[in-house]
C-alpha cells in the first residue's frame, strides 16, 4: 500500500513537473524566436546531442543536420534549458562579446553545480575582477617563465617512473593523471600524494557530471558528480585551513602559489574570501586546466603516431634544441619553449580542427535579439567552435591537416573565429600555461622514447572533451639513439 501511495506520489510528481516544463518551454512562442525543435519534455534534445559527439564526427553531423534544416540560427533544448545556437563569426561575437548585464556566463544546472555558485565562470562585477586579477598573476608571463623547469623535471620523472621497463601504455589516462598532478604540485602546491590521489578519483566523476542530464536520482551521473564534488570539497577544508595557517604566520607567502593566494586576498569589505568561494574556483581550475591540457597532449601523441612526415619535423625541432643547448644544462628552459615553433603549430592545428571544447553555453538575463530572432530572458545561447573552424571563408580548404596556416597567414584570421581558448572577455586565462604543458610534456616524449599505434583506425570522440576512443594504447619503448 505504502509503495503504491509512493508510486502515485511520485508519477503525479513527474506529470506535474512535465506539465511546468512544457509551459516553460513555450515561453517565448508568441515572440519571434528561432525555427527548431525543443524536443521532448525535461531532457529536451541533449541525449541525441552528447550521443552526436561521442561518435566519429563530434557533433558536426548533429549540427550540420539542423543548419540545413532551420538555418544558422535555431532553437532545441539542451541540460535542461531552451537554447539557441548562433553559428558562425557573428554569432560567436554576438555570444562572447555581450555584455554580462544582457548575456550572462551563467551556466546550465550541471555546471552550476559542479562548479559552484561562486566559480568564476558564475562571478560577475567586482568580485569577478578580483577573483580573476589574483588567479592571473600566477599565469602571468614573469610566473610561467619560472614554472618551465620545475614542469620539465616533474613531467621528465613522471615518463621514466610510469613508462621504463614497460611496452604498453594508455596514452589517455596518462595524460589526465600528468596534467592533473602538474595543476595541483605546480599552480596549488599541493604536494601530499595521499590527498591528491583521492581528489584525482573524485575530480573524475565530477567532471562526467558536468554534461550529463540534470537528473539527481541515485545512481545517475549527475548523483555521483554531486556526490564526488562534496567529497572533494571535505578534502579541501583541512587543506586550506592548515595552508591559511601557514600564510598567516608567514611560513608560506601568498606569491607561493594559486591557492595561498586566494586564502590571502581580501575583499571589498577588506573580510577574507569565504571558504565555499576559494572551493568553487579550486574545482573550476582544477577541471579547466587539468583536462583541455590532457586533451591536446592526447591528441598531440595520436596525430604523431599516424603522420609520419608531422612526426619526423617536430622531432627535428626538438633534437635540434637539444644539440644547441650550452654547457651541463640539461633542462628546458623559456627560451627553448619559444624555439618550439613548428611544433605549436601543430597543436594549433590540432585545435581548429578537433577543438577541446565543441562550444559553451551563456544565458540571456533579459530579453534580446540575434539577427531578427527574439531571444527571451531565461533562455541559453550556444556558440560552436566548428561553424567557423570548418569554415571555407574563414581557413581555406579546411578538412586538410595544414599547420603551416598559422605561420604566416596571407590573410589574418578574423576576431571570434579561431576559439580553441574562447574568445574576447572570455578568453581562457590558462592558455598559456596550457601551452607551456603541452610542448614541455611533447618534448619530454620524443626525446625519450618510440612508439606506434595499437589500434591505428582509432577515431577520435567526444566524452565530452574529444579523446582517442579506445584510450590511445601505444606500444613504448626507449629511444635507442638517447641515454
Amino acid at each position: 500500500m505504502v509503495m503504491g501511495i509512493s508510486f502515485f506520489v511520485l508519477f503525479s510528481s513527474t506529470l506535474s513537473l512535465a506539465f511546468l516544463l512544457s509551459k516553460w518551454f513555450s515561453k517565448g512562442q508568441t515572440k519571434n524566436v528561432p525555427k527548431g525543435s525543443l524536443g521532448y519534455p525535461i531532457i529536451g534534445e541533449t541525449l541525441s546531442f552528447l550521443k552526436a559527439q561521442r561518435q566519429d564526427k563530434g557533433g558536426s553531423d548533429w549540427l550540420e543536420e539542423r543548419i540545413s534544416k532551420y538555418g544558422p540560427v535555431f532553437k532545441t533544448s539542451l541540460m535542461g534549458s531552451p537554447t539557441v545556437f548562433a553559428i558562425g563569426q557573428a554569432g560567436n561575437k554576438f555570444i562572447l562579446a555581450s555584455p554580462d548585464d544582457v548575456l550572462s556566463a551563467k551556466k546550465p544546472l550541471t555546471i552550476k553545480k559542479i562548479f559552484g555558485r561562486q566559480s568564476l565562470v558564475e562571478l560577475t562585477g567586482h568580485r569577478y575582477k578580483l577573483v580573476k586579477g589574483e588567479m592571473l598573476k600566477f599565469l602571468k608571463p614573469e610566473c610561467l617563465q619560472n614554472y618551465v623547469k620545475k614542469m620539465d623535471e616533474l613531467v621528465n620523472a613522471t615518463l621514466v617512473r610510469e613508462v621504463t621497463e614497460k611496452e604498453t601504455m594508455g596514452v589517455v589516462v596518462f595524460m589526465k593523471k600528468l596534467s592533473y598532478d602538474l595543476s595541483c604540485n605546480i599552480l596549488f602546491d599541493i604536494k601530499d600524494e595521499q590527498s591528491r590521489e583521492a581528489l584525482f578519483v573524485d575530480f573524475t566523476l565530477a567532471f562526467k557530471a558536468i554534461h550529463s542530464l540534470p537528473i539527481n536520482f541515485p545512481g545517475t551521473t549527475f548523483w555521483r558528480g554531486q556526490k564526488a564534488r562534496a567529497r572533494i570539497v571535505d578534502r579541501m577544508i583541512p587543506i586550506m585551513n592548515k595552508r591559511r595557517g601557514e600564510v598567516s604566520k608567514g611560513v608560506v607567502s601568498s606569491t607561493n602559489d594559486m591557492l595561498s593566494g586566494l586564502l590571502a586576498l581580501r575583499d571589498e569589505h577588506h573580510q577574507p574570501l569565504a571558504h565555499d568561494l576559494i572551493t568553487d574556483n579550486f574545482i573550476f581550475l582544477l577541471v579547466a586546466s587539468h583536462d583541455t591540457s590532457a586533451t591536446l597532449m592526447s591528441l598531440m601523441i595520436w596525430k604523431l603516431s599516424r603522420d609520419p612526415e608531422v612526426y619526423k619535423r617536430v622531432l627535428e625541432e626538438q633534437m635540434e634544441i637539444i644539440k644547441h643547448r650550452e654547457g651541463t644544462e640539461e633542462r628546458l628552459t623559456w627560451e627553448e619553449i619559444q624555439k618550439m615553433k613548428y611544433t605549436w603549430r601543430v597543436a594549433q592545428e590540432l585545435m581548429r580542427m578537433i577543438p577541446p571544447l565543441f562550444g559553451s553555453f551563456r544565458k540571456a538575463l533579459k530579453d534580446t535579439s540575434f539577427q531578427g530572432y527574439d531571444i527571451p530572458k531565461g533562455w541559453q545561447v550556444y556558440w560552436a567552435a566548428y561553424g567557423t573552424h570548418m569554415n571555407d571563408d574563414v581557413f581555406e580548404n579546411p578538412r586538410k591537416f595544414e599547420p603551416s596556416r598559422f605561420e604566416n597567414p596571407t590573410k589574418p584570421i578574423p576576431p571570434y573565429s579561431y576559439l580553441p581558448f574562447g574568445a574576447g572577455i572570455h578568453y581562457c586565462i590558462g592558455n598559456e600555461f596550457a601551452r607551456i604543458e603541452t610542448l614541455t610534456t611533447i618534448h619530454n616524449f620524443v626525446k625519450l622514447f618510440e612508439w606506434s599505434q595499437v589500434n591505428p583506425e582509432e577515431p577520435i570522440t567526444r566524452q565530452p572533451m574529444p579523446y582517442p576512443s579506445m584510450g590511445l594504447p601505444i606500444k613504448i619503448k626507449p629511444r635507442s639513439n638517447m641515454s
